[in-house]
């Protein structure tokens, strides 16, 4: 066995790092939006992400001014979405950090059925 060989068995399965690609985050994004059934964004530190609605990646090259607040600020943001689809709609974007406590990438779901508790906003 050489080394590429080890290093590739302990990168099996989903790993987010701040170079994560889109087509990388796919699983996760499409996972969560299964789970909550609403428009869902996620995107690395490092490069643009995806955007999934109705069961569907819609968009692999995906960032918006929410996610990049999440991701320089690494807190949960609260808005209104300003343009598009969903504008005047409740938005939230949280940060996934590494065991260091950096941001590395964000999360994102916009609040079309009232079901998500943005009270906080």
């Amino acid at each position: 066995m050489i080394f590429s060989d080890i290093y590739m068995k302990k990168m099996d399965g989903i790993c987010i790092t701040a170079d994560s690609t889109a087509r990388e985050l796919e699983p996760i994004a499409l996972a969560i939006y299964g789970m909550v059934g609403l428009p869902t964004t996620m995107r690395s530190k490092n490069n643009n992400g995806v955007r999934i609605e109705n069961s569907k990646v819609v968009n692999h090259d995906y960032t918006g001014p929410y996610l990049e607040e999440a991701l320089m600020t690494g807190r949960i943001v609260y808005g209104l979405a300003s343009n598009g689809p969903y504008k005047g709609m409740p938005v939230i974007v949280s940060p996934i950090k590494n065991s260091e406590g950096e941001t590395v990438a964000v999360l994102g779901t916009v609040n079309l059925s009232g079901y998500i508790d943005l009270k906080r906003f």
